[in-house]
């Protein structure tokens, strides 16, 4: 392993949604993106091909690959600081495959005692650039990135997605040299925080895929630990107090969203995988998901009942060192030319909104792409993080307030994408039509954003300590 610098990302949740388990018939991939501090300034823009390099070089290892000279264009959140590696993160090209890289997952010493890391290998912050812009379904995507690990290794294990209009795929890398990856069914949802996530693995499906020695190095090594089947998680994942404290809990939460008839544990080590509900699944409900702190639970740090104990006792979904939250939409109910949506909020996710941001644009809204290294007027990003500082103060003061500003933004924003859809490819140029919705769309959220700013400093002015009244 190599020592990180203080840009790693290492606290990611991610949610798949298969199309037919959608409320739209979507295909659906998300993840927050968290920091290892509070604060790493993130911004969304566009690769275009004339601007993806030809070839390659990693910030922090020597890895360094040559680059094929046909990429497409791609929507992206990379690092807004430069000097510490693109960290592109997540996005959509314009064949409408979407990719979101990584979700930092866990291992354990027998795997890495067969397959040791390289520290000269690719990792997070490379995965997305020289993925992405080469690759026209999820399925291609798995098998690019897969001969990229068994060519050149990695320094860390990692999950990633990938999704196009009728596939969702879930990508473990294993160890330092190995991985395997699964096809969602159409029909199911995975939850999947920081730990190794795939289960029960069939190496014979057409639904599975893994590197060629995979079987292999498990039967030669002895690193099965149970008497029948394959379960990947069991063999190369951890199974530690941390995974109950940090990990497990995050799958409950989400699990019991979905399915509050299954009775399960927050710090069981097996909760499944795949998951199936009877309801279908709509954006709202992955955002509430993704911005979740154990509501309705003895373990939510902002309850009233609870002890202190039981609030710091598991890691919640939302928490201050969200930096940028993606849902990547594929739509199987318009046109390719509007199909992909990457929906987009920045800072802590309890309390912020998500935007619809159209993939098929040749540029991406000031207020989202322009992101200082330190707070700015006319961020986004620094807007969010101001807005998530003061709610955190005192959030029953303001909920009320937030949940009214992102209930209206998202109604806005989707009603704004409703009228979009039905013109768009009426205009003479529909990728320059669709930048400038997505620069409305834009200015929806910064200007209720700064509204409800206002309101928070009304209702606290009155309540500061600093005061003294006179009667006369």
């Amino acid at each position: 392993m190599i020592l990180l610098t203080k840009r790693y990302k290492g606290s990611c949740t991610t949610i798949l949604v298969g199309k037919k388990a959608s409320i739209d018939g979507s295909t659906m991939i998300a993840r927050n993106e968290d920091g290892a501090e509070a604060l790493n300034p993130e911004k969304f823009v566009y690769v275009k091909p004339e601007d993806q390099p030809r070839h390659y070089q990693a910030v922090l290892s020597k890895f360094h690959v040559e680059l094929p000279d046909n990429p497409l264009g791609y929507t992206s959140t990379p690092d807004a600081v430069d000097g510490h590696g693109i960290w592109a993160a997540a996005g959509i090209n314009s064949d409408n495959v979407a990719m979101t890289a990584t979700e930092t997952i866990t291992t354990n010493s027998r795997a890495l005692g067969v397959d040791p890391m390289n520290p000269d290998g690719l990792g997070e912050e490379d995965i997305t650039a020289i993925v992405l812009p080469y690759i026209h379904s999820a399925r291609e995507g798995v098998q690019r990135l897969g001969k990229l690990l068994e060519q050149y290794g990695t320094y860390e294990t990692n999950g990633i997605c990938f999704s196009d209009k009728d596939e969702c795929w879930y990508f473990d890398s294993i160890a330092g040299h190995h991985w395997a990856a699964v096809r969602i069914p159409d029909d199911a949802y995975v939850i999947a925080p920081n730990r190794f996530n795939i289960d029960h693995f069939d190496f014979d499906s057409d639904d599975t895929l893994c590197a060629p020695d995979l079987k292999q190095l498990v039967d030669e090594n002895h690193l099965n630990p149970d008497p029948e089947g394959y379960n990947l998680r069991h063999i190369f994942g951890s199974s530690t107090v941390k995974d109950t404290r940090y990990n497990n809990p995050r799958a409950w939460y989400g699990q019991k969203y979905f399915n509050p008839e299954i009775e399960q544990s927050p710090i069981d080590q097996d909760l499944p995988f795949i998951c199936r509900t009877e309801k279908k699944i709509s954006v709202e409900d992955i955002k509430f998901v993704l911005s979740s702190h154990y509501e309705n639970t003895d373990f939510d740090p902002y309850g009233t009942t609870n002890t202190e104990g039981q609030k710091k006792l598991y890691r919640p979904i939302g928490i201050n060192r969200n930096q940028e939250l993606h849902i990547l939409q594929i739509r199987n109910d318009v046109p390719k030319e509007i199909a992909g949506i990457h929906w987009l909020a920045y800072g802590p996710n309890t309390f912020n909104a998500v935007v619809p941001f159209y993939a098929n644009v040749d540029d991406t809204p000031a207020q989202y792409k322009n992101t200082g290294a330190h707070y700015t007027q006319g961020s986004q990003y620094w807007l969010s993080y101001l807005l998530g500082t003061f709610g955190d103060f005192d959030f029953h003061l303001f909920e009320d307030f937030e949940n009214i500003f992102e209930q209206n933004t998202v109604g806005e924003c989707r009603n704004i994408q409703l009228e979009t859809d039905k013109v768009a490819l009426d205009k003479p140029d529909t990728t320059a039509y669709l930048t400038e919705v997505n620069a409305k769309l834009a200015d929806v959220s910064f200007n209720n954003s700064n509204k409800l700013l206002g309101q928070m400093i009304e209702l606290a002015a009155p309540r500061m300590k600093l005061q003294f009244t006179l009667h006369d």
